[in-house]
């Protein structure tokens, strides 16, 4: 695929509506850049207290954006995580790293005062697939 395309998806599709105007993905290429996923359920409503069931939501919700646009785990390249508090660092490394079995992608994590909807953790991705996405 040339060009760029944007990917908007509802909660029919297993995955939490958007909550500002944004889409779930856009390729431009061979390249996928997700949006940043917060750890809410279709209904938007946030899932657990704790930054390791957070985490294991956001990483969810961004397969499932990932695999509607026809990738996988195996796909993701580069990773942008948002934490609220930076005592849940190893707790958010110890949920984060069985997502990636093979071969984890490069990261970046970042400190922040805030996120929406009360989340300790937001994360984004970008994925990379020779023949592109559907």
């Amino acid at each position: 695929m040339t060009g760029i395309r944007a990917f908007t998806f509802t909660p029919a599709d297993g995955v939490p509506p958007a909550v500002a105007p944004f889409a779930h993905a856009t390729a431009a290429g061979q390249t996928l850049y997700v949006t940043g996923q917060m750890p809410t359920d279709t209904s938007g409503t946030l899932v657990g207290e704790d930054v390791s069931t957070q985490t294991d939501q956001v990483l969810g919700n961004l397969l499932r954006v990932t695999e509607l646009c026809g990738g996988g785990p195996a796909d993701v390249v580069s990773v942008r995580a948002y934490l609220t508090d930076w005592d849940d660092y190893v707790a958010f490394n110890a949920a984060y790293a069985p997502w990636f079995p093979d071969r984890l992608p490069s990261r970046t994590c970042i400190g922040t005062t805030g996120l929406a909807v009360g989340a300790r953790v937001e994360i984004d991705w970008v994925c990379w697939r020779a023949d592109g996405w559907k």
